[in-house]
């Protein structure tokens, strides 16, 4: 045998993987002979049909393969921290047959291995095929020596060939390999169908390319296009930050000029005694240091004094005056609305959107790593991109869901207040909310405050480590005031502390300032732990003052919020009750910091809820305990507190005396009071408590709907005793008032609401102050509550009470329920916050999470900014408190409501809470 004939044979026929396949020939007998025509044609037939599936497959998958990289040729790449955080394609309407193709492709069955060894075998058989039909009838007689053996060997092959298909069922599976997908019409939004297989194609790294990413999701234009839009006013604010910061400090500096010139107007000239003559001004009849810095007259001109001496004169006077003006505290009296007031005021507001931002680098970096996406919105959307395909590639989607939420956060405070869209009546604005004015001052450097108070009884060594504290603000939405900054910065030091500030003074926001620190440095989990009733507080006031994502780890969807707090990470709100059933997901995070709000709940250290919060503690690197009770007051409780953080602080009875344990603590505990910081006062600190219905709530609640009657409706959750939420944290309320050494108004539009609380409410209480009560007897009343102790409490009628008197000895106001004109509790805070008022005044609004209060409140905030547009200020109401004083009925508590307006309100909110309970 030729053994190069040979090998030629060989490449042209893939043997077979079959037993009978050998390389030495055994020869054909005659019934094989006789069978060879038909076998060789069936194997012909099969050859010819593998070849055509092959080249069918072949073309679908060249045409996938070149939409896979067109798709790869046009993703833009979004990196952040020099890595390819996330990658971009646009899609529009030309992409449909790309789709199609890959679809295509993506529904192709699969070649398994055997299919593809007989594909194989099967090919390129020809040639073969036309040797072995030598083999058999007169044209094997025409042949001779090694031909003829050419001819049986290739015989035997395809015979043997032949044998192994149809074993394997050749048929079947070249059935089954020609069959092909239908071409089918595959619009854009549907492309990340599973049906689709995009993202699979584009994740593949068997093709040698780079993953393009292991998840996606699909984004249409408008989505996009509010992130470019968000991008711009992020900038825009941050662009105008510089000039209208310097415009505030300008004004700021206007007015306390102006307020310098007042007081100089009545400095004596005496004060310039000591540096100049002054006899020859006072015969001049100049009087003050004022006349002597703007004379009637040239100085030069008076007797006895010559241009050197009324240099010298005028000097003097003018260091006076800049030692004033240095010395002078910036005041906004909203008493005293001067020019220069009026238009820092308009220069505070301007200043507001870039204030917002400047610690906004985070995201701004983040706007320009997206920059390859929004960049191509510059096309027109008619022919353009409609959907963006966003891939994950070294971030998570989560962490770019995160992204595009931080930069809408920060871009909507941006828009709140643009520059030169200023509020129309700034005073307006300032009495709303004086609380961001005054911090806006306090970052300008114009608020001073008593360094020694804000430190407490802190020592040098620590206090200079706090100020060296490196604050991180980034996911922080609110500005901070200078002692707020101090504690949050001394919580970052001393690791576990106690914030012991009186209520009124941000300790929620310091708390909130410490996590977002935390998160910014990398942390990934935190825990708030408070009661039930302030649960939304927590959640809410994490949604406005940070960029944080808050959980609520409360109620029947605990376990599933859980899971995602511990997926996603974040701050999880729970109560003292629930950490024993979230325990489970708690073990499976590291958390970096737990704040427990109203500490005072676990002061018994046997308790069960005080052994579940020490777990935490003890588990915890970092922990904050808030209580604003002094610790004067409860020193026994006090002790276990710090026993939980530092129970090496803590001196042994027979050494215990109350002030060297003040110092002794320190380093674990912190408190100022309203007084000694808050060197604007009087101020307004307003709290909206939204409080869950008790069970006995719900049924009251529920009741009244039913009947259809709003006025019970509105009452309900004040009139199941010690059971109603409400009651329960106006019992707080009233408690802690009396340890800060304040007194206590209750409003109510209810006449047996109020009945209720005046048997109800512990300590003296004084009232009910109603429409029936006569004049002076109402005076009495006030002026017994005033002469009474801290704690006393008056319950009125929101009417009664809320006009005509002066309640300042009350410096904490509640309102039991939300009232249906925004004037009405205006007036009533205007009792308490009035001129003569020494503290600030505390404003709680106790208003249910569901419910008619939640309807009314929303409607409340709508009537009052359209009063705030057109009429909430006047120079009548400037000017006198009385002037918002109205006629109002005796007991208005047995009608419905005051107008049509009221009595359509009352329809809307009976008819939408039927629907909402079904009744």
């Amino acid at each position: 045998m030729d053994s190069a004939t040979t090998t030629g044979t060989d490449l042209a026929i893939s043997t077979p993987p079959h037993p009978t396949a050998v390389e030495r020939f055994t020869g054909i007998s005659k019934a094989e002979r006789k069978q060879l025509p038909s076998r060789l044609r069936q194997v012909s037939s099969w050859s010819r049909q593998a070849s055509s599936a092959t080249e069918a497959r072949a073309r679908i998958e060249q045409e996938a393969a070149e939409a896979v990289d067109h798709y790869r040729a046009n993703a833009a790449e979004m990196k952040r921290a020099a890595q390819v955080a996330w990658r971009s394609i646009a899609l529009d309407r030309s992409d449909g047959p790309r789709l199609a193709a890959i679809a295509r492709r993506h529904a192709l069955d699969p070649v398994g291995e055997t299919t593809r060894e007989l594909i194989d075998a099967l090919a390129d058989i020809e040639d073969a095929v036309g040797q072995a039909k030598k083999a058999y009838g007169a044209r094997r007689l025409l042949l001779r020596g090694s031909r003829r053996a050419e001819a049986d060997l290739a015989g035997r092959r395809l015979l043997d060939l032949h044998y192994w298909a149809c074993e394997l069922d050749a048929a079947r599976l070249l059935g089954e390999v020609s069959r092909r997908p239908d071409r089918r019409r595959v619009r854009v939004r549907e492309a990340l169908l599973p049906s689709v297989g995009l993202l699979e194609a584009l994740s593949d790294p068997s093709t040698g390319a780079h993953r393009l990413g292991s998840e996606a999701v699909l984004s249409p234009r408008k989505g996009i296009l509010v992130l470019r839009n968000e991008g711009e006013a992020l900038n825009e604010a941050r662009r105008s930050e510089e000039p209208t910061r310097r415009a505030a400090i300008e004004a700021g500096n206007a007015v306390r000029s102006v307020d310098t010139d007042t007081a100089v107007r009545s400095l004596s000239v005496e004060e310039l005694a000591d540096l100049v003559r002054i006899e020859p001004l006072l015969e001049a009849g100049i009087h003050t240091v004022h006349e002597v810095i703007h004379p009637p007259s040239d100085l030069r001109e008076l007797p006895g004094v010559g241009p050197a001496t009324a240099m010298r004169m005028q000097e003097a006077a003018q260091a006076l005056w800049q030692r004033t003006y240095d010395e002078m505290p910036l005041a906004v009296d909203n008493e005293r609305r001067t020019p220069a007031a009026t238009r820092l005021l308009h220069r505070l507001a301007e200043w507001e959107a870039g204030r917002r931002t400047k610690d906004a680098g985070a995201e701004l970096a983040l706007v320009q790593s997206l920059r390859p996406l929004t960049r191509s919105l510059t096309q027109p959307a008619k022919g353009g991109a409609k959907f963006y395909l966003i891939l994950a590639n070294a971030a998570s989607l989560d962490d770019f869901r995160g992204a595009l939420r931080a930069i809408a956060h920060r871009a909507e405070m941006a828009r709140r207040v643009r520059p030169g869209n200023r509020p129309a009546d700034p005073w307006a604005d300032f009495e709303k909310r004086p609380a961001d004015y005054y911090a806006m001052l306090s970052e300008l450097g114009f608020l001073t405050e008593d360094e020694d108070k804000i430190h407490g009884d802190l020592s040098a060594e620590i206090i200079e480590a706090v100020r060296a504290q490196e604050l991180r603000t980034s996911n922080l939405t609110a500005s901070l005031r200078g002692y707020q900054h101090f504690g949050v910065r001394f919580a970052l030091v001393q690791m576990k502390v106690i914030i012991g500030d009186e209520m009124g003074l941000g300790k929620t926001l310091q708390s909130l300032a410490v996590l977002a620190h935390l998160h910014a440095m990398g942390a990934s989990h935190t825990l708030v732990v408070c009661p039930a009733a302030v649960v939304t507080n927590w959640v809410r006031e994490t949604e406005s003052k940070t960029t944080l994502i808050p959980h609520r780890l409360h109620g029947n969807r605990r376990s599933r919020a859980a899971k995602v707090w511990v997926e996603q990470g974040g701050v999880a709100v729970t109560t003292y009750e629930t950490l024993t059933a979230i325990q489970p997901f708690l073990d499976q995070v590291d958390v970096a910091c737990v704040v427990v709000d109203e500490a005072h709940m676990i002061k018994s250290p046997r308790t069960q809820r005080t052994e579940r919060v020490r777990r935490m503690l003890d588990s915890s690197e970092r922990a904050i305990l808030l209580t604003g009770t002094p610790m004067e007051n409860r020193i026994d409780e006090f002790r276990n507190l710090v026993s939980y953080l530092r129970p090496d602080l803590l001196l042994s009875a027979d050494e215990f005396n109350p002030h060297r344990f003040r110092k002794q603590v320190a380093p674990v505990y912190l408190r100022r009071n309203q007084e000694d910081v808050l060197t604007e006062l009087p101020d307004l600190v307003e709290v909206e408590d939204w409080l869950p219905l008790s069970t006995a709530d719900e049924r009251a609640y529920a009741a009244c709907v039913r009947d259809g009657n709003f006025m019970a409706m509105r009452q309900a959750a004040m009139l199941q005793t010690t059971a109603s939420a409400k009651v329960s944290r106006l019992v707080e309320i009233v408690g802690e008032a009396e340890e800060n050494g304040r007194r206590v108004i209750v409003f109510s539009h209810f006449r047996r609401v109020l009945d209720d609380l005046a048997e109800l409410l512990p300590g003296e209480v004084f009232g009910p102050l109603t429409g029936s009560v006569p004049a002076e007897e109402r005076q009495q009343m006030v002026d017994e509550f005033s002469a009474a102790g801290h704690g006393a409490v008056l319950v009125t009628q929101i009417v009664a009470g809320g006009v005509g008197l002066n309640i300042q000895s009350a410096s904490v106001v509640v309102i039991c329920e939300p009232q249906l004109k925004p004037t009405t509790e205006w007036q009533a805070i205007a009792r308490a916050r009035r001129m003569g008022q020494l503290q600030s005044v505390q404003v709680h609004r106790l208003l249910s999470e569901v419910g008619v209060d939640q309807r009314i409140h929303d409607i409340l905030a709508a009537k009052a900014e359209l009063f705030d547009d057109f009429a909430r200020v006047s120079a009548t109401a400037a000017s006198s408190p009385e002037a918002y004083e109205t006629s109002q009925p005796e007991d208005p508590s047995t009608t419905l409501a005051s107008d049509a307006s009221d009595a359509e309100i009352a329809r809307d909110v009976v008819a939408t809470e039927r629907r909402r309970l079904g009744v």
